[in-house]
């Protein structure tokens, strides 16, 4: 089996991007995963020409954010903004990195594993690890027979659980990670999935996105989402009316 690296929701953070990838088994994996939410954060271009720069190895599955990026850019996106740094974002883009996410799938499927953003049917649904069989159920209808892994992130929340004889794993966050500090990945072997945490300098990181992001509002936004992790009792409660359906 191949060996696969998931990275999800890197959000432009191009230190903790650099963390993870300097990661001996994501340097030594055959395959590297992007889950979505790859660029919509303070460091949008570098982050994105630092992974085009993984050739073929890389495989790229569009997030909503991304989705959500480009509609910015090119002026179709009519309704309130998520938040402050992405109509930024958007406005840095290369005209090439526009088209790039432009023509991203919502999903990829390598052997029996699907990889997604949120849900196979959706970038943006919310579905928790505590979430009831009945929304899995709901969330999973129609899926192929021959999937029995499910990938995805959105919620930045790293888990692995069973449901009804598929494995689910959420890959959690590179770049903004919740529950515990340090990016957060996972790797899918022969012999399972393992979530894993990357050591990161979070002050050092800080720093950098500081001195070297353009985004105005950098400094708040490293104070919440890098100096600061949300505990995953804090981000469950506040999912949960979403995750509800």
């Amino acid at each position: 089996m191949t060996t696969v690296a998931v990275l999800a929701d890197i959000h432009g953070v191009l230190p903790a991007l650099e963390s993870v990838l300097a990661e001996p088994d994501v340097q030594t994996a055959d395959v590297i995963v992007l889950a979505g939410d790859i660029a919509s954060g303070p460091q949008p271009v570098e982050t994105l020409d630092l992974l085009v720069g993984l050739g073929e190895r890389a495989v790229w599955v569009r997030g909503n954010a991304d989705r959500e990026l480009v509609e910015m850019a090119q002026g179709t996106y009519d309704a309130e903004p998520p938040d402050a740094v992405s109509p930024w974002a958007a406005a840095q883009l290369r005209p090439d990195q526009v088209e790039l996410l432009d023509g991203l799938p919502t999903t990829v499927t390598l052997g029996d594993t699907l990889f997604c953003h949120a849900t196979p049917r959706d970038d943006e649904e919310m579905v928790l690890v505590d979430s009831p069989i009945s929304r899995w159920t709901q969330v999973f209808d129609g899926l192929p027979d021959g999937v029995r892994t499910v990938a995805c992130g959105h919620t930045h929340m790293p888990f692995a659980r069973q449901f009804d004889r598929r494995l689910v794993v959420n890959a959690g966050s590179v770049g903004m990670p919740y529950g515990v500090p340090g990016p957060s990945w996972a790797l899918l072997t022969a012999d399972g999935v393992q979530l894993r945490r990357t050591a990161m300098d979070t002050a050092k990181a800080a720093e950098r996105v500081v001195s070297e992001s353009a985004y105005p509002g950098r400094a708040e936004w490293v104070a919440e989402y890098l100096l600061h992790t949300y505990s995953d009792t804090e981000v469950l409660e506040a999912f949960r009316p979403r995750a509800d359906g």
